[in-house]
């Protein structure tokens, strides 16, 4: 089996044992009335904060042997309303891309909805970039244009 597919089963299987592919548990968490997932989440970043400091602190390389490069990225505009839409489609379908998987594998088929949606989103917002991107340099060139 492929290193990432048996890296994504195992995440899978994390994010079920932990309840964050039950909706329920979703929906309390966003609530404020069930805490245990946001403890799992904080628990996540703790760990992957050591993981990087680690990979940062030591100068860590790749299993092929390249350096692994952790770059900053800066804002962009349109991501804070793209994470407010995010969380708000978190909260309503009680999924985000990696539990929608898992309730998948879980045999959680109203998941699928969650998937199709996130492809579609994905998509238009694929092609709104490169149509704001064309008249970006359409724009360009007719400031640049003699008339």
């Amino acid at each position: 089996m492929n290193r990432m597919l048996t890296f994504g089963v195992l995440f899978g299987f994390v994010l079920s044992r932990a309840g964050a592919t039950d909706y329920d548990a979703i929906f309390q968490m966003f609530a404020l009335r069930q805490l245990h997932l946001v403890g799992v989440i904080a628990t996540a970043i703790v760990c992957s904060s050591f993981v990087f400091w680690l990979i940062r602190r030591h100068s860590l390389k790749t299993i092929t042997g390249e350096p692994v490069v952790l770059a900053p990225k800066g804002m962009k505009p349109g991501l804070v309303l793209g994470g407010l839409m995010f969380g708000a489609a978190w909260a309503l379908s009680g999924t985000c891309p990696g539990t929608a998987l898992a309730q998948l594998g879980e045999g959680k088929f109203a998941a699928l909805a969650t998937v199709a949606g996130i492809a579609l989103s994905s998509a238009l917002t694929e092609a709104w970039l490169a149509r704001a991107e064309s008249r970006r340099v359409m724009s360009a060139s007719s400031r640049t244009t003699p008339a």
